[in-house]
């Protein structure tokens, strides 16, 4: 099915209460100079049943009047990006609020919901402010049904996963009526000043040159490839911790993705491999930093470069290991380096590392938002029936999100065309999944 979203109107929303003038700058961070020039984005979806559909006028007016309560909260939004001086000019222009009309029932559109199309509701391309200076943008979209989408795009010079989520959580709570509302922690710069460093260059990663594809993993299948990859750990390492979901997930995906690549690119033109998993820095602080905390404060784990030739699973046992070796390392020290100046990649070298000049260095990223409270985001219609949130401008990246439920995890996997066409024929990927796009019961509108 083919789904149209059309705009129908757009006006600026400016915080409810002007912006003291002493918080008129907001400085950005080193972990902010370094973020991609990219929007984070969010996609919330509410459907009614049998309950009484809301006036579209009144839900869009309920919006519009929280919204502008939670940006004179979260002041940095409503401004705009200094791109030379590092800051954001908090002068209360206001962010694009955007109204639009889908073609379609929004249980038409959740049987099978595609990754790729979902940027239509979104207020603008989420690679589109490269150079701009807009923060932050909203899109309304109605459903014929009455059903609506509630979709966000977030800088990322501003904010990591935990702090958009963070803005739509207590945008919610104010939506709702709730009084008790956390303010957030503008303290990054403080905590990581400004350095003399290489802003991100976008195109490393940033492409259009590729599809998304969501697949869902049932809690009995993901409960298997523990055991699996549980087992095939036994004797890497002693006292081998049981894998995390996330981590059977990892291993199995990461496992198939080199598989594939060795496809096209034929077995004996060897590469190198390497896992990167964004890690939270906030509960590494001694003592931790509180969860309101907003800004980018993550940093990459980075396996060092393998060699694709091997077991897959005895090569994933050596990665992981790296991997949690490298996350461990990020403790209270490490985080006191950071702040100090240290070098901030996380990339660690081994054997290989000289070969980096002579062989095709290949990095699949991954991000985990399991945990995170996205479906609690009840702006006085109930719970969302689904949530969206990946990043669609990148390449080789698997993103996870705990299904509505909570025990099963939707994975957003970003490949090149031609490499994912190898994905979803492959039958060891596409053999373990209990529930795939399009053969769950779908929602109700």
């Amino acid at each position: 099915m083919k789904v149209e979203v059309e705009v129908i109107s757009k006006e600026i929303i400016t915080p409810s209460s002007p912006t003291p003038a002493h918080f008129r700058h907001y400085q950005l961070s080193s972990f902010d100079q370094l973020a991609p020039p990219v929007y984070n984005p969010l996609v919330l979806f509410y459907e009614f049943n049998d309950k009484t559909v809301p006036n579209i006028t009144e839900i869009s007016s309920h919006l519009k009047k929280s919204l502008a309560e939670v940006l004179t909260v979260f002041y940095p939004l409503a401004g705009r990006i200094k791109h030379d001086d590092w800051l954001v000019d908090c002068n209360d222009e206001g962010i694009p609020y955007l109204e639009a009309h889908v073609n379609c029932k929004l249980s038409d559109f959740l049987k099978n919901p595609i990754p790729d199309q979902l940027s239509k509701f979104m207020p603008f391309e989420l690679d589109d402010h490269i150079g701009k200076e807009l923060v932050l943008g909203v899109q309304l979209s109605i459903f014929e049904c009455g059903g609506f989408a509630i979709g966000q795009c977030i800088s990322h010079r501003l904010a990591d996963g935990s702090s958009y989520f963070m803005f739509s959580k207590t945008w919610a709570a104010i939506a709702h009526g709730e009084s008790n509302i956390e303010h957030p922690d503008f303290l990054s710069a403080t905590r990581f000043p400004l350095k003399d460093v290489m802003a991100y260059d976008p195109s490393t990663e940033i492409s259009r040159n590729k599809v998304t594809k969501r697949f869902l993993f049932s809690a009995s299948m993901i409960e298997a490839l523990r055991a699996k990859y549980g087992e095939s750990a036994v004797g890497i390492e002693e006292n081998q911790k049981r894998p995390s979901r996330v981590d059977a997930l990892t291993a199995f995906i990461w496992s198939r993705y080199m598989a594939n690549t060795n496809k096209i690119t034929g077995p004996h033109d060897e590469k190198l491999y390497r896992i990167a998993h964004a890690v939270n820095l906030r509960p590494r602080f001694d003592p931790p930093l509180p969860q309101h905390s907003f800004g980018n404060i993550y940093r990459g784990a980075t396996s060092g470069p393998l060699l694709s030739t091997g077991d897959a699973c005895s090569a994933y046992g050596r990665a992981m290991r790296e991997v949690r070796e490298e996350i461990n390392k990020i403790d209270n020290d490490c985080v006191k380096g950071l702040q100090q100046g240290a070098e901030q990649s996380g990339l660690p070298f081994n054997e290989n590392t000289g070969r980096l000049t002579e062989l095709e260095l290949v990095t699949l990223g991954f991000s985990s938002y399991c945990r995170f409270p996205v479906y609690d985001n009840d702006f006085g219609w109930g719970r969302p029936a689904w949530v969206f949130s990946t990043p669609l401008t990148f390449k080789n990246v698997a993103t996870f999100m705990d299904t509505k439920e909570g025990d099963g995890i939707e994975v957003y996997i970003s490949l090149e065309e031609q490499l994912m066409a190898k994905f979803e024929t492959d039958a060891e990927f596409l053999a373990p999944m209990c529930l795939q796009v399009g053969a769950e019961e779908p929602f109700g509108c």
